[in-house]
């Protein structure tokens, strides 16, 4: 019973480079098919990633249903996976290359033409987001960009913006001093 667990079928070496080729396909296929995909995920992108983990599933594990295949396995993803995070947050030019660049997507409150269908992203997805950061509309954005995440960063113009902390301690300061000043007796 133990051996059948941990015993190896395949060689170790073999496992780990099954693993590390899967790994590269996937990180290509996701590199390739845009930044959106990995901003919100829909049913379709779902239904997508559990078809995915079950296609590349036989050519990491290969004819090994071992105990010590599985840990061999994971050690490797893991372990890839934060060498390749590691190596993307100490070099500008491998992030570039391997997650992309920020594409922008609205200028002075105009979306910018072509890059909505180029990022495939809808008009309403984006007024959407800039009604979450307290926008009224467009004309409120002084500027959007799609990140490599898929996260969507909107600037709102000044007149636009929430007040901050700041800007309350200032105006109580302001009223604390008015106040002061109608208090006084009159001369």
């Amino acid at each position: 019973m133990w051996h059948d667990m941990l015993a190896l079928p395949v060689p170790l070496l073999e496992k780990v480079l099954r693993t590390v080729l899967v790994y590269a396909l996937l990180l290509l296929l996701f590199r390739f098919s845009g930044k959106r995909s990995m901003a919100a995920m829909n049913t379709f992108d779902f239904v997508v990633m559990f078809l995915l983990s079950n296609l590349v599933q036989n050519a990491v594990i290969g004819p090994d249903n071992s105990v010590t295949g599985a840990v061999v396995g994971a050690v490797t993803l893991v372990a890839l996976n934060t060498g390749i995070t590691r190596w993307l947050a100490s070099d500008d030019r491998a992030a570039r290359l391997l997650e992309g660049t920020s594409s922008p997507v609205i200028d002075d409150g105009h979306l910018i033409p072509g890059t909505l269908r180029h990022l495939a992203i809808r008009r309403e997805e984006i007024e959407h987001a800039v009604r979450l950061q307290n926008g009224e509309g467009l004309e409120d954005v002084q500027s959007a960009r799609l990140e490599p995440s898929g996260q969507l960063v909107i600037v709102l113009t000044p007149t636009a913006q929430n007040a901050t902390r700041g800007d309350l301690d200032r105006i109580e300061r302001r009223l604390s001093t008015m106040e002061g000043l109608l208090r006084r007796p009159s001369r």
